[in-house]
């Protein structure tokens, strides 16, 4: 066992006591801490502020109508080629490797 008296018991008492008022005597007073949580509690609240703000815009986003049109542009097939409004590209000759009927080709 490591204490087995009453004096050793008392000693560390003593020394714990002793600590714990030289900790005391060196703290700085706390101003610089409590300027710190300040600060901290106020970035939170702004923080806080602005998560709330942009839910709230996400919220309206989703329940208006999207304001982009969807438009087909559907271009002219001549022969085998596509015609593009300044030149013709050639379509595709690949072929799928199984048919919609899900028969092998």
């Amino acid at each position: 066992m490591l204490f087995t008296t009453p004096t050793q018991y008392i000693a560390v008492a003593i020394a714990l006591i002793a600590g714990w008022l030289f900790g005391l005597a060196s703290h700085p007073g706390g101003k610089k801490w409590k300027a710190r949580y300040a600060a901290e509690r106020d970035a939170h609240a702004a923080t806080s502020k602005r998560v709330a703000e942009l839910e709230r815009d996400n919220a309206r986003l989703v329940k208006e109508r999207p304001v982009v049109e969807e438009r087909v542009v559907e271009r002219p097939v001549v022969g085998d080629r596509v015609v593009h409004d300044d030149h013709v590209t050639a379509r595709s000759a690949a072929e799928p490797a199984h048919r919609s009927d899900r028969s092998p080709i």
